[in-house]
């Protein structure tokens, strides 16, 4: 992984893990044991798919840019169904607190895509590519006089 990659992964995965350090801990005072459990789960799900989902969409944007744009549209409404059905699945489950999973869920999605926004705010992106002007020498187009 590049290194610019990995600011970029630090920058998201960092307040999403705090935020989900907070969640755990008012779960397990609200909740108890089950509680933390579930929250602990649901920031771990939601920091597992979104880090993967990330990853595939720079994958994307290096190997096949045309489809960037669409890749991640398709990637965030398949993240989401994907959360959702975690949520059906484990909503009458005993091993946890099924409600402190979906909340921590939740907020560890939208710190998720708030930091990712504000990442790539601060992030300074080339509008042009500077290599490529020393490479390629433009012809002359017009008459030569």
């Amino acid at each position: 992984m590049p290194s610019k990659d990995a600011r970029n992964l630090l920058q998201i995965a960092v307040p999403t893990a705090v935020a989900g350090v907070i969640t755990v801990a008012v779960s397990a005072a609200v909740a108890g044991g089950k509680g933390a459990l579930g929250a602990a789960v649901g920031t771990l799900l939601a920091i597992l798919f979104m880090g993967v989902g990330l990853y595939v969409l720079q994958w994307t944007a290096k190997t096949l840019p045309q489809l960037f744009q669409m890749m991640g549209l398709l990637l965030y409404v398949a993240q989401l169904l994907l959360l959702l059905i975690f949520v059906a699945v484990f909503k009458d489950t005993s091993l946890f607190n099924p409600k402190t999973f979906a909340v921590a869920l939740v907020v560890a999605t939208v710190v998720w895509m708030a930091a990712q926004a504000r990442a790539h705010m601060k992030a300074k992106i080339f509008y042009v590519d500077p290599d490529s002007e020393k490479s390629e020498k433009p012809e002359k187009t017009g008459p030569s006089s």
